[in-house]
């Protein structure tokens, strides 16, 4: 078995405990790695080591009951994945399985009763050990409960494809183990009560006296848990139906959740040792797969790079923001308006052209705070606290005082020119000025400022509420105080933010034009939009390009293609034919199918393309824009352009964004002449 040198132990800690109406003590086992709750308990090769040897420990003292639990707020998190591209062999992704499986049985197969206290979140191997369990309990805090090995390039391997759809059905154990990580979803405590993950739910203040009573009684015999037998005749067609959904949307780009189906049809017959064996195969082959390793870079970028941006100012230069100015009141700058509101908690004003809008924006912010109310999601005083510090005012000086003031206007360069030069006369000096600018210069809008070192692009991503993403910018001008600021806001937001430089149309939206630049290209020389439109099919992307076109709009797209076509005419075509659906107005698509209408429309040349040919000219495209955007130090390395892609395009952890994809593929050795990241750093090594 390969040892991690960088592993965090997590040790199983024994302490045999004395429970109101037993004869013996239980054996209570308590995982913990000796850090709080920002560094979760986790299983690596010496965390499983310790497991078993407290399970050992624990049956010798032949207690009434075993039972396992966590560190205050943390179950598990399960395997330590940063110990995975640590496994180039078979042999040892093998023991890794093996060893999960052998530790985790002793539970499943103890003659002492055993019990799982789920304290906290338990994701991975950590459900997994619970779920070989005999009996569990969940707490009301248990902040997160999943299976999200599908999402990383993995399946769970643990005993997890096997046990839960034996436990729960095989409807709910699909959406557990592929819808749920597919769509970043978790089940929560009471969900897992319900659908029989856990036997028992308690409340998180008492939890674990709750649960060493209820763990007695049902020693005792005076708690009887009921398991509804598990139906198996619709269990091949649940299956063929999942699989139908993942062909349409991943289009066999991802190979754990191929995997993963064929694990769930295992365990309608399998014995248990034959289901866990082929868990152990399925995981050896994945480990050694380069989309897992570039799953477990992506995995890695968002969890641990997302929250410590390269590049930033020191934070002791940040200026307190006690209040926000936001300028305009349509849908973008209310949904910031909401979204400061919520995290700063500081009063927040916004202005219009006239009040019939100024109340429209403030309505329906007010809305949405109901709407979080009655679903529980925000109590009535933090409702009516955030109700009283939203306001809106046609009167720009109520902006005096603000700190940091921002707009969400149309995306014109004059006219956000001449909103700023009128507000720079309004607000204090030290105030910050920020742009929610998609694609313009921060350089040319604070160009006549008398203060253009305190202007800095903030891009959000729409929804603003649910894309994490946010480019700040810095423009020529920008100064370390208002970059700091900038910084300091976006982590109270609760968004990850990257360093950008002043450049046309940032990261996202530069790349995302790129492809709909070479896509408009084949569509314009006479490739049919339905040919267009699967020809990325096989990189399993969230959204085929004329359902992304649909979704941000053709006036949007054309516009920040306006933008780039101005900048770099040689790479960005100003394609005549989306000029024609722009200036249509018609919807590209309509029930989900390409508008007829829309093809009606477009004039084309002679020379079309194969859907390959189509992919590969995008492809090419965004290697050579990303290897040109590295060397003008738009972003400090790739690592921070597969983030924005994650991020602020929704593009999969299997191609690790996008740079490891054009790797692997020899795409960015082919166009730019070398790899964009080592070899071995998302893929296995060659």
């Amino acid at each position: 078995m390969i040892e991690n040198p960088n592993e965090v132990v997590t040790k199983a800690i024994l302490r045999l405990v004395q429970v109101p109406g037993l004869d013996r003590p239980a054996a209570l086992i308590t995982l913990d790695n000796g850090f709080d709750h920002k560094k979760p308990n986790s299983f690596g090769p010496g965390g499983l080591k310790s497991l078993d040897e407290a399970i050992t420990a624990a049956t010798e003292a032949n207690p009434s009951f075993i039972a396992l639990t966590g560190k205050p707020y943390i179950f598990c998190v399960g395997a330590d994945i940063t110990g995975m591209p640590l496994i180039n062999s078979r042999e040892q992704a093998v023991a890794l399985g093996e060893l999960g499986h052998r530790v985790f049985a002793r539970l499943r197969n103890s003659e002492i009763p055993t019990f799982a206290f789920i304290n906290g979140a338990a994701m991975g191997g950590g459900l997994e050990v619970a779920l070989h369990a005999h009996y569990r309990t969940v707490s009301t805090g248990a902040a997160a409960l999943a299976l999200p090995e599908v999402a990383i390039g993995l399946i769970p391997g643990w005993g997890g494809s096997q046990i839960l759809p034996n436990l729960i059905g095989i409807i709910n154990a699909a959406t557990v183990i592929l819808q749920n990580p597919l769509t970043q979803k978790t089940l929560r405590p009471k969900q897992a009560k319900e659908w029989g993950v856990a036997d028992a739910l308690f409340e998180a203040a008492d939890f674990l006296e709750d649960s060493l009573a209820w763990a007695a009684g049902v020693v005792k015999g005076e708690v009887t848990v009921e398991r509804p037998e598990i139906e198996r005749k619709d269990w091949d067609g649940v299956l063929e139906f999942a699989k139908a959904v993942l062909d349409e949307k991943l289009h066999g780009a991802v190979p754990s959740a191929n995997r993963a189906l064929e694990l769930l049809a295992l365990a309608k017959t399998a014995s248990f040792e034959d289901g866990t064996a082929a868990e152990t195969e399925a995981l050896a082959d994945l480990i050694l797969g380069d989309e897992s390793r570039a799953s477990l870079y992506a995995f890695d970028l968002v969890q641990r790079r997302a929250k410590r941006p390269v590049g930033v100012p020191d934070k002791s230069l940040a200026r307190k923001v006690t209040k926000v100015g936001i300028i305009g009141a349509g849908l973008m700058a209310s949904q910031l308006a909401l979204l400061f509101l919520r995290r700063l908690q500081v009063p927040v004003v916004l202005t219009d052209l006239d009040q019939e809008r100024v109340d429209k924006g403030v309505g329906y912010v007010h809305a949405e705070i109901d709407k979080l109310v009655a679903k529980r999601r925000m109590d009535e005083g933090t409702a009516a606290k955030l109700r009283l510090l939203v306001s809106g005012s046609v009167d720009k000086s109520v902006f005096a005082d603000a700190d940091f003031v921002i707009e969400a206007v149309f995306e014109n360069l004059d006219l956000k020119k001449q909103i700023w030069a009128e507000f720079e006369k309004i607000v204090k000096p030290e105030a910050i000025l920020a742009t929610n600018t998609s694609s313009l210069s921060i350089t040319e809008m604070a160009a006549d400022l008398e203060h253009p070192e305190r202007l800095v692009g903030f891009h959000f991503f729409n929804p603003v509420a649910v894309l994490p993403l946010l480019e700040i910018i810095r423009g020529e001008k920008t100064d370390d105080a208002t970059l700091a600021t900038a910084f300091e806001v976006g982590k109270t937001l609760r968004k990850s933010s990257v360093l950008v430089k002043d450049a046309p149309a940032f990261v996202v939206n530069r790349l995302l034009t790129r492809v709909t630049s070479e896509i408009f290209q084949a569509v314009d020389a006479g490739t049919p939009l339905d040919v267009v439109n699967v020809a990325m099919d096989p990189l399993g992307l969230p959204m085929r390009p004329i359902a992304l076109l649909q979704l941000v709009g053709p006036a949007v797209a054309y516009h920040v293609g306006e933008t780039l076509h101005a900048a770099f005419p040689d790479r960005y075509v100003d394609s005549p034919n989306l000029k024609r659906i722009v200036d249509s107005k018609l919807p590209v698509m309509v029930d989900k199918e390409i508008n007829p209408e829309v093809v009606a429309l477009l004039q084309v040349g002679d020379a079309p393309l194969t859907a390959d040919e189509v992919r590969q000219k995008a492809l090419d495209g965004l290697a050579e824009e990303i290897r040109i955007m590295l060397d003008e130090g738009v972003v400090a390395e790739a690592q921070d352009i597969d983030l924005c892609m994650i991020l602020g395009a929704g593009y999969p952890f299997h191609l690790g964004g996008v740079t490891p994809y054009l790797d692997r593929s020899g795409t960015a050795e082919k166009v730019t002449g070398k790899r964009f990241l080592a070899d071995g750093v998302a893929n296995v090594r060659s």
